[in-house]
């Protein structure tokens, strides 16, 4: 009986742990490039955040030489004419009128434009524009 050994029934956790910290990794390096929209330079403003529990807003950008872009389909990183931009947005909106919509202006925009935009989109039926601002430093 010398020469028998008995069995080891333990887990080897390594494995698991090196595939865990491979996924941190990788999630540590792609989180900061899942950000929505286009970059523009937003106002600063002293207000509350939105709650956000109902379903991804539609975000319509707009840049400060006037270019709209529009966070839905495959065109979201090139800029699209006003009429497209209302197309899109009224068939979401008809199919779920309790989508939100917010407008991303650049703070450099004048305002007169940001007030067209956001008629334009009124007009094809969204109840409520939101426009989002950079909080107060």
């Amino acid at each position: 009986m010398a020469g028998k050994r008995r069995l080891n029934a333990d887990i080897n956790v390594v494995p698991y742990i090196d595939v865990m910290l491979v996924l941190l990794v990788i999630f540590m390096i792609t989180a900061p490039l899942l950000t929505q929209g286009i970059k523009v330079d937003l106002p600063q403003a002293d207000a509350k955040p939105l709650d956000m529990e109902q379903d991804e807003p539609l975000i319509v950008s707009m840049k400060a030489d006037g270019s709209l872009f529009l966070n839905l389909g495959d065109k979201q990183k090139s800029s699209r004419p006003l009429e497209e931009i209302q197309q899109s947005v009224q068939k979401v909106v008809s199919a779920r009128p309790d989508t939100a919509v917010l407008v991303w202006a650049d703070h450099k925009i004048a305002y007169g434009e940001v007030v067209k935009l956001m008629t334009q989109l009124e007009q094809v039926g969204v109840a409520q524009v939101g426009l989002v601002t950079e909080p107060l430093r």
